[in-house]
């Protein structure tokens, strides 16, 4: 099973980007995500309850969780939420949040002492080249400034949030780890919200199936085997699988969303895979 991880991982990642433009149509960015954390955040406990797991721990432990979780689920998908709510497309978004894997590589040798290859340096450049591909067209004339510094605070906080994961990675079971990180989102994303936007949340069936699934198959799914190759892998090698989100939310995108795929596209998805398969491989 562990083997397809890293490809439920990339399905689920990438399809929280076309969930979350149905979402921010319903709702205001951070109420909505403060909404979705403390859901999570109950079923995690309930979770940890159920296979009793030691909850109360060292709080150095749970300070650790805590920044990641604000860094992960408050500025990255923070980031993201709001340059859809001021007009960014889901493809310019993720690309930009696709460089994620190249600040990792770099600052994953001086910080966690991990030695990046030469042939790994390879694939991480093939898989940026491939992103570039795929969305290259669907970059439009008219982009929101705003749209674009959310996006980039969402890859400044997905590059810290994956390094201090790493460093800092604790003997805490994955359900109180991520029980943690998502109520200390969630009260980060609540006063965010009430200091800058008027909280709204429309609780209609486009944003209770969109937040159902974001819930279920990416808080549940993808972040927790997120979590689980950080634990088990190098960081460097973990982020690599971001290059793949780009190119696999832009397919995803033309059969929900009905943006336009070009054969351009599919030329980059395929180096895109080679690369992340080169940068990552044994």
């Amino acid at each position: 099973m562990n083997l397809y991880f890293p490809y439920l991982f990339v399905f689920f990642w990438s399809s929280a980007f076309i969930s979350g433009q149905f979402i921010v149509q319903s709702a205001t960015p951070f109420a909505a995500l403060s909404f979705r954390f403390f859901i999570v955040s109950i079923f995690f406990l309930l979770f940890s309850f159920y296979f009793r797991e030691k909850i109360l721990v060292n709080l150095n432990l749970i300070f650790q969780a805590s920044i990641t979780g604000i860094l992960f689920h408050g500025f990255y998908l923070g980031g993201v939420f709001f340059s859809y709510s001021v007009g960014l497309s889901a493809t310019l978004s993720a690309l930009i949040v696709g460089l994620q894997p190249i600040l990792t590589n770099i600052l994953s040798g001086p910080i966690l002492k991990e030695r990046v290859t030469v042939i790994q340096w390879i694939g991480i450049i093939l898989g940026f080249i491939g992103t570039v591909f795929v969305i290259g067209y669907d970059i439009g004339s008219s982009i929101p400034i705003l749209g674009i510094i959310a996006s980039i605070i969402a890859l400044i906080g997905a590059t810290i949030a994956t390094i201090w994961q790493k460093k800092f990675n604790s003997n805490m079971t994955l359900s109180v780890n991520n029980f943690y990180q998502a109520l200390a989102a969630t009260f980060f994303l609540l006063l965010i919200s009430f200091n800058f936007e008027i909280p709204l949340i429309n609780f209609d069936n486009r944003f209770i199936l969109s937040m159902g699934w974001q819930i279920i198959m990416v808080s549940f799914g993808a972040y927790a085997i997120l979590m689980y190759l950080l634990k088990t892998g190098t960081a460097s090698k973990t982020s690599n699988l971001f290059f793949l989100v780009p190119p696999t939310t832009a397919i995803m995108a033309y059969f929900v969303l009905g943006e336009r795929l070009y054969a351009i596209d599919i030329l980059g998805l395929l180096i895109c895979t080679f690369g992340v398969y080169i940068a990552t491989r044994k």
